[in-house]
């Protein structure tokens, strides 16, 4: 069974324009830069050997091809709207590009010496599927899973789905330290792991907005 998350059951009270606008741009600049991606990478993204701070921040918003982009936006659409809704547009955004930078310092730390290009807003996006975690603890998303030859949906905890999505990037991160010749290429799981922590820790800095505290706090 692989599971894809479609949507959440926590309710909305306005329209999540940050995270649309993110997904807007993250699709544009991939639409732009398709076509010399291997370029775009290698000065815009984040290479730990020869590391430009710049990067940090422009990596956020690269992808290397359609599944990539697709799969980040998704999970940016399922997780983000409520986490904007909670805390509010403006500090949604700052809260993103902080957890997206910390993701990419972690990245960094644990793999000094590679020099492949890294990019994606998977770091980022796992700092609000961190959040998501810690303020919505009883909602459970809705998914589309393939059981053998069917296609059906299935209501999950949000902590059981989360919780084994960060597992899986804990155990490959770790296990992939062990490797011979590993140099820090495919999937970036310390990014992923970094950006999950920063999520979950950095939430608690940005309370929700005024009209929720009630609802929350029951």
């Amino acid at each position: 069974m692989i599971p894809i998350p479609l949507r959440t059951t926590e309710r909305l009270s306005a329209t999540a324009v940050v995270t649309i606008a993110l997904i807007v741009v993250n699709t544009c600049v991939f639409l732009f830069t398709t076509g010399d991606i291997d370029q775009v990478a290698s000065q815009w993204g984040v290479v730990p050997d020869r590391l430009q701070i710049g990067t940090l921040f422009t990596s956020m918003f690269l992808h290397g091809g359609w599944l990539h982009l697709i799969f980040n936006m998704l999970y940016l659409w399922v997780f983000g709207r409520n986490v904007e809704d909670l805390i509010g547009p403006a500090r949604f955004l700052l809260f993103y590009i902080l957890c997206g930078l910390i993701a990419a310092v972690v990245h960094v730390i644990f793999n000094a010496h590679s020099v492949i290009p890294t990019i994606g807003a998977s770091g980022a996006i796992a700092g609000v599927m961190g959040a998501f975690l810690v303020r919505f603890p009883r909602a459970k998303i809705i998914t589309l899973a393939w059981i053998f030859f069917f296609v059906t949906t299935l209501e999950i905890p949000a902590p059981l789905l989360l919780i084994v999505w960060f597992a899986v990037q804990f155990f490959s991160g770790f296990g992939s330290l062990t490797e011979n010749n590993y140099t820090g290429g495919g999937t970036a799981y310390f990014a992923h792991i970094g950006g999950f922590l920063a999520g979950m820790l950095l939430i608690r800095l940005f309370p929700p907005r005024q009209r929720f505290r009630a609802w929350y706090e029951e």
